[in-house]
């Protein structure tokens, strides 16, 4: 199958955000991450805001979110925890990008797992703790007293969220086609790197 879409899952303070943006623009096509979020909040007339708040608050049932997301039923909907509530409208919004455009990067939002059938191109950046904890303080402007803390609570929400509503691991790069080091590659070379493999892996199919 031909994959049309990258997808970036990544650890905080990896860049995988600043990477996604850059390799968007190499491809010249979207680049979405928080935008599925805000367009969630828009349909559920809810802040943003207090729509990421819930992705810490995910219960531990796989199985139980499984089930009633298979139901479409309104009333099964309106009986689910907010955290599925808002996986589930992600999912319906980020399909319906898919269904619109033939190619765009998406970072987060466990972005494979939802694509999957419809073909994605996975890319998971990772990066040392201390160079993660640099970024946090000098790109994202985190006290660096608290910087490890903030980077640790992030990825156990991103961990917990993807786990739970996906039933794989996070961090196991078995799942992702492409896997890379931002601390020893740098955002601008992953980038190239992620078009080059892209466009290798599409060249085989046409």
């Amino acid at each position: 199958m031909k994959k049309t879409i990258i997808t970036i899952e990544r650890q905080y303070g990896s860049g995988g955000s600043a990477i996604g943006k850059l390799t968007a623009e190499k491809l010249g096509v979207n680049y979405y991450n928080r935008q599925i979020l805000e367009m969630t909040a828009q349909r559920c007339g809810m802040s943003a805001e207090y729509l990421e708040t819930a992705e810490e608050n995910v219960p531990t049932s796989f199985l139980y979110s499984l089930l009633l997301s298979a139901n479409p039923a309104r009333t099964m909907e309106d009986n689910l925890p907010l955290s599925d509530k808002v996986f589930l409208m992600e999912s319906r919004i980020i399909n319906e990008i898919a269904d619109k455009e033939k190619s765009f990067v998406l970072v987060g939002r466990c972005g494979n797992y939802i694509l999957e059938e419809k073909g994605c191109f996975s890319v998971y950046i990772y990066a040392d703790t201390k160079s993660r904890i640099e970024r946090a303080i000098n790109d994202y402007h985190i006290p660096e007293n608290k910087a490890e803390s903030v980077m640790k609570k992030a990825d156990k929400r991103r961990e917990t969220f993807y786990n739970v509503n996906t039933g794989g691991a996070w961090q196991d790069k078995d799942q992702y086609a492409l896997c890379l080091n931002s601390a020893v590659l740098g955002d601008e070379l992953c980038a190239e790197l992620i078009v080059k493999a892209y466009n290798e892996y599409n060249s085989r199919f046409e």
